[in-house]
C-alpha cells in the first residue's frame, strides 16, 4: 500500500562541499613545469605550465590567487580563480571568477559565479542536464528562445 511521504522523507540532492583546508601551496616565486594531480586543496600563487587535476572527484579545491598563472587545462570540482588561466576549465561542481581573473579557454561548469572585472575569452558551457531556455523580455513579441542543442 502507498503511504504519504512528508518533506522529511524526501531529501534534496546536495552538492559536494569543497575541502576547507589547503594541503598544498605553490608560492609566488615558484614555477612548476609538468602535470599536477592533487587531493584536498591546492593554492597557486606561482606559475604552473601543465594540466591540473584533482584526484578527489567531489571535494577537491583549487585556488588561483591574483599572482597565480596556469598554462594548461584544469579539471577540479571546486575552482576559485583570481589570476590567469590559459586553458580549458572543467568543474563538476562550482567555478568562481573573482575580479582579477583572466581566463582564455572554455569553462565547463555545474555552477558559476563571475565578479565584475573578471575576463573570459572563451565559452561558458553548462554541464547541467536540463536544457537552457531564455525568455525574450520584449512584451510585443513574447516567445521562448531555444538553445542550439534543441534543434
Amino acid at each position: 500500500m502507498l503511504s504519504k511521504l512528508s518533506s522529511k522523507d524526501i531529501k534534496a540532492e546536495e552538492t559536494a562541499r569543497p575541502v576547507e583546508t589547503v594541503d598544498t601551496l605553490l608560492g609566488e616565486n615558484s614555477t612548476f613545469n609538468g602535470d599536477i594531480a592533487f587531493a584536498g586543496g591546492l593554492r597557486l600563487d606561482g606559475i604552473i605550465r601543465g594540466h591540473i587535476t584533482a584526484s578527489d572527484s567531489a571535494k577537491g579545491l583549487l585556488v588561483i590567487s591574483e599572482t597565480g598563472e596556469v598554462e594548461g587545462d584544469i579539471t577540479v570540482p571546486h575552482i576559485i580563480i583570481n589570476g590567469i588561466v590559459n586553458g580549458n576549465v572543467i568543474s563538476s561542481e562550482h567555478v568562481e571568477l573573482q575580479g582579477k581573473a583572466k581566463v582564455s579557454g572554455d569553462i565547463q561548469y555545474q555552477g558559476v559565479e563571475m565578479q565584475l572585472g573578471a575576463r573570459l575569452n572563451g565559452n561558458l558551457v553548462s554541464s547541467q542536464k536540463s536544457p537552457v531556455r531564455a525568455v525574450q523580455s520584449s512584451k510585443e513579441n513574447p516567445k521562448v528562445l531555444k538553445s542550439s542543442s534543441d534543434g
